[in-house]
């Protein structure tokens, strides 16, 4: 973990949702009162079990929040995309952290304390329904992780997880690759299962892809096929029974 001048970073940006209810003396408070930290790929942002003490941003990179299971398989429980906001539901809730969080790449974090956060929504009540919708917002998302986790089989949880990436992060310039490196392990403790699970999956996956466009040109073969003999039959019958 590095911290970083202020002045390297305009968070304006980013912060831009949260920043929109401040009055101008609000906004330099919040301006004020903030630092900015980056993370190495794999490094640690936060651990299960310590006092939560900012709420953070992030401004670039990727994290994953999760939990650490049985036998030392972890639960990814959510992805987190630059302009998203974690870490302060603990605090609101005045708990402990319950789950750790990690950069998946190198990644840029803005840092702001909650008591600062505290001050602010106590003094503005558009900053507190946004904080609401927020939570309710992260709370509908993990309403439906907890469906598809449970009630899906193995294939369905992987699709899963392949459409939510792709919807996060999107795709690079060729339409086919995700626009984010996951391992296998990764896409594992994403969509909860075993790695050889997924590994298996993934290959069923390709070779049903596979299969599928194999028929679709055969079935184009057929129908151009069928096209040709169907002019041919209309040009030798024009040519042998002339109107």
């Amino acid at each position: 973990m590095v911290k970083m001048n202020m002045s390297d970073i305009d968070i304006s940006e980013p912060l831009s949702d949260m920043l929109a209810p401040l009055n101008n003396e609000q906004k330099e408070f919040l301006m004020n009162n903030y630092t900015i930290q980056t993370y190495k790929k794999n490094e640690t942002i936060y651990c299960e079990g310590e006092t939560p003490h900012h709420l953070m941003c992030l401004i670039s990179g990727k994290v994953k929040i999760f939990k650490d299971g049985v036998g030392g398989r972890s639960q990814i429980i959510r992805m987190i995309k630059p302009r998203e906001y974690f870490a302060y539901r603990a605090y609101f809730a005045k708990q402990d952290f319950v789950t750790a969080a990690a950069a998946f790449e190198p990644s840029v974090v803005c840092l702001i304390p909650m008591s600062a956060i505290t001050t602010l929504v106590a003094q503005n009540n558009d900053l507190a329904m946004f904080f609401i919708r927020q939570l309710s917002i992260d709370l509908g998302i993990s309403d439906e992780r907890t469906v598809n986790l449970t009630q899906k089989h193995i294939r369905g949880r992987l699709a899963e997880s392949l459409i939510f990436l792709k919807e996060s992060y999107g795709l690079e310039e060729d339409g086919s690759t995700l626009s984010i490196y996951l391992s296998r392990e990764d896409l594992a403790n994403l969509s909860n299962m075993t790695t050889s699970n997924a590994i298996r999956t993934l290959s069923q996956f390709a070779t049903t892809d596979y299969y599928r466009r194999k028929k679709n040109q055969n079935h184009r073969r057929r129908k151009a096929e069928e096209n040709k003999q169907d002019w041919v039959r209309e040009f030798l019958h024009q040519s042998f029974h002339p109107k």
